[in-house]
């Protein structure tokens, strides 16, 4: 996010990097985290509840193709030393043991996926940037993100044989590997917005998929791997337009109305799945194929007062059928279903010690 990086957490707010608001579907509004008259709130979908880490910030836990370890994000090494605001990324079994980093060590790392085989793993990382973390922007009264400079890389589990898959200025991550290990999708603003591209798996074949003015991002692909679901942004009226392209100028990124959009894998046959003035972030396919897990403040940002919670809803791919997944805790996002389809993995803030503390959570996903 950046989804983030573009898909890091910062603060409470993610796009995944970061994101903001909630969520109205075509077919009507959903059942909202915070309304009373919400019929059942037991997490029915969820048992065997797991916490696989403990303190600082853990992100983003993405499943291998054999459904046996995650990879994932953190500002904390398995020592329990906090790294500081950037992440590293980390490999561990099911049962949070055996971690280890992957990555360098050195600048911002984020969004790290599996490749077939489970022998390698891509994620990107600004350390060729520069090895210290990138400054972060200063706050201000509406959220921005830095489109730092990441490039894209695969690596062997063992943090060997890195080899750099992008070499394009600018942003590049919010990579994913399609389920029949031929494809990646990813991020990228080396055309000067901020759109999809497709590219083989050993990075040739070099597509552009998405060419809206706005921000096209956080894409994953069904387990069919014939279409995409991804979020977007695309500044309406004029005005909108020129406060996007201005920021964009100076590699920032505001999110505040963020849609969940699928299409074909070539980039054909776009469609919108929300339609709303708020934001929706993190979708990722259910095993069906056919309905969408994601995450949402539930309501739109105009209707908030004070800090929103963000849960898991799962809706069909054409908006229909809202059903929130996620009672527990503030902050529940970046989810992802095993192969199997029997587990689901996504990060939460519920039992933080802390402000700020997110954890990866495991569950068992009853149908």
């Amino acid at each position: 996010m950046p989804n983030q990086p573009m898909n890091t957490i910062r603060a409470w707010l993610v796009m995944g990097v970061a994101v903001l608001s909630g969520l109205l579907l075509a077919a009507g509004p959903p059942v909202r985290a915070d309304d009373p008259s919400s019929s059942d709130k037991a997490e029915k979908h969820l048992r065997n509840v797991r916490q696989l880490t403990t303190g600082g910030k853990n992100a983003e836990a993405y499943f291998s193709f054999d459904g046996s370890r995650l990879i994932f994000q953190s500002t904390k090494d398995p020592a329990g030393q906090t790294l500081g605001d950037c992440y590293q990324m980390y490999v561990m079994d099911l049962d949070g043991e055996n971690v280890h980093r992957v990555s360098t060590g050195y600048g911002a790392a984020t969004c790290g996926y599996f490749f077939p085989g489970g022998r390698r793993v891509l994620y990107a990382s600004t350390h060729m940037a520069g090895l210290q973390c990138p400054p972060k922007p200063k706050r201000g009264p509406k959220y921005q993100w830095t489109l730092d400079d990441y490039e894209i890389y695969s690596v062997r589990l063992d943090g060997r044989e890195l080899h750099r898959l992008t070499f394009s200025p600018g942003y590049d991550a919010e990579a994913t590997v399609s389920p029949n290990g031929k494809k990646i999708v990813f991020t990228s603003v080396r055309n000067g917005d901020i759109d999809l591209y497709s590219m083989n798996i050993d990075g040739t074949g070099l597509k552009r998929l998405t060419d809206d003015v706005g921000y096209d991002g956080g894409a994953f692909y069904s387990p069919d791997s014939k279409r995409i679901v991804y979020r977007a942004q695309h500044p309406g009226t004029p005005e909108e337009r020129a406060a996007y392209q201005e920021l964009l100028s100076r590699n920032l990124m505001e999110s505040s109305n963020l849609q969940l959009f699928v299409m074909n894998a070539d980039g054909s046959g776009k469609r919108q799945v929300t339609k709303n003035g708020a934001s929706n972030f993190a979708p990722f396919f259910h095993p069906d194929g056919h309905r969408i897990i994601f995450t949402s403040s539930g309501r739109p940002a105009a209707e908030i007062k004070g800090r929103p919670s963000f849960h898991l809803y799962l809706v069909n791919d054409d908006g229909t059928g809202p059903e929130q997944i996620t009672f527990e805790g503030h902050f529940n996002s970046f989810p992802m279903f095993s192969p199997n389809g029997k587990r689901l993995v996504w990060i939460s803030d519920r039992n933080a010690k802390t402000q700020g503390e997110y954890n990866v959570f495991l569950a068992d996903w009853v149908p």
